[in-house]
């Protein structure tokens, strides 16, 4: 199963979101074409009601605990509420990996 795909049924089976996007962002990094290595995540829970940023952050990383320790090299997180995402709906741009393409 590909990482990417792996990622986001964790997430939809673990936090079930109100909105998920799970973006490989390897091809920014110095990496061979095809990796799966370096993610953006924006994930928008109702489970996140009443937690800290640490706190959500630590629950995706704990979620993903194995795939952090063997395929993934950087996971970049935007943790909402739906209240949270009401009023912003965008993430910033990742920025270019010094070693990238």
């Amino acid at each position: 199963m590909r990482v990417e795909t792996l990622i986001t049924n964790k997430l939809q089976q673990h936090f079930a979101p109100t909105h998920l996007e799970v973006v490989n962002e390897s091809n920014m990094h110095n990496v061979p074409a095809g990796s799966e290595s370096h993610f953006k995540v924006t994930i928008v829970s109702e489970a996140f009601e009443g937690k800290r940023l640490l706190q959500r952050h630590r629950a995706v990383n704990q979620l993903l605990a194995e795939e952090l320790k063997n395929e993934i090299h950087a996971l970049a997180m935007h943790t909402f509420t739906p209240a949270q995402w009401a009023e912003q709906q965008q993430v910033p741009s990742s920025p270019q990996c010094r070693g990238g393409q």
